[in-house]
């Protein structure tokens, strides 16, 4: 049986070689004081990421990997590595390094100070390290959001997040998920915390979505979480069953 830990961080990655290294060992220093578990999953990568995450697990017992053969996604990523995870309480970070780890540990003992078992924190980017037009396409996209899905996150496109795996496996699944977990949550009847986290710029490597691709597969994702929301019967979020 495998060990409980305090804390999973999962961590999707593609093609992220030359960024891995740096943001494990930022990890390990900014999580000392916790029982912890770095869980990569390498998605379907075809340049050097593989090796990079196999020569880090030599050394190191913190550290698991998980690979799919071909590329599912990265909501598919996140979901197995939440999937095997050994912690009740899960971390995620983008694998490029942007997100600071170092917020982790404040975004950590916060969750843990709330006796409500159902919560997620969601990372606000403060002074973002992106171009201008990256910038107005998620202004645009939160936009979006607001007035179509009612979610009121400031940046719930952040990576960084901090919130309980019982709560996103109640979640439904779908492609692209990892775009609207604030409002899945709030569709459940959880609260979403925001907490205002550092950003960085890319060092190595390039993204793997571009402006146009995120519009084009948004409009769809849109009008299916739409469907989703309005599924839900009234008074039968999780929490009000358990009522």
């Amino acid at each position: 049986m495998s060990k409980t830990t305090e804390i999973s961080v999962v961590i999707p990655v593609k093609n992220e070689a030359g960024n891995i290294s740096s943001l494990i060992n930022e990890i390990q220093q900014s999580l000392k004081k916790f029982d912890y578990e770095i869980i990569y999953v390498n998605d379907g990568s075809d340049d050097e990421t593989e090796l990079e995450l196999r020569n880090n697990l030599k050394n190191n017992k913190k550290l698991r990997v998980i690979s799919h053969k071909n590329s599912h996604g990265q909501s598919a990523a996140l979901r197995t590595g939440i999937q095997v995870s050994n912690s009740t309480l899960i971390a995620t970070l983008d694998g490029d390094g942007q997100n600071d780890p170092s917020d982790l540990p404040k975004m950590i003992d916060t969750i843990k100070s709330h006796k409500d078992k159902l919560i997620l924190i969601g990372g606000v980017r403060v002074n973002r390290k992106d171009s201008i037009t990256r910038l107005w396409a998620s202004s645009f996209a939160k936009y979006c959001r607001f007035i179509l899905l009612k979610d009121t996150h400031p940046d719930s496109g952040c990576g960084i997040k901090v919130f309980h795996k019982e709560l996103y496996l109640r979640l439904p699944y779908f492609d692209h998920m990892h775009r609207y977990l604030s409002t899945l949550v709030i569709r459940e009847g959880a609260k979403v915390l925001e907490f205002n986290v550092k950003h960085r710029k890319r060092v190595a490597g390039t993204s793997n979505y571009t402006n146009f691709g995120r519009l084009i597969v948004g409009l769809f994702d849109v009008l299916g979480v739409i469907w989703l929301r309005n599924r839900m019967p009234k008074n039968t979020s999780f929490k009000e069953i358990l009522k």
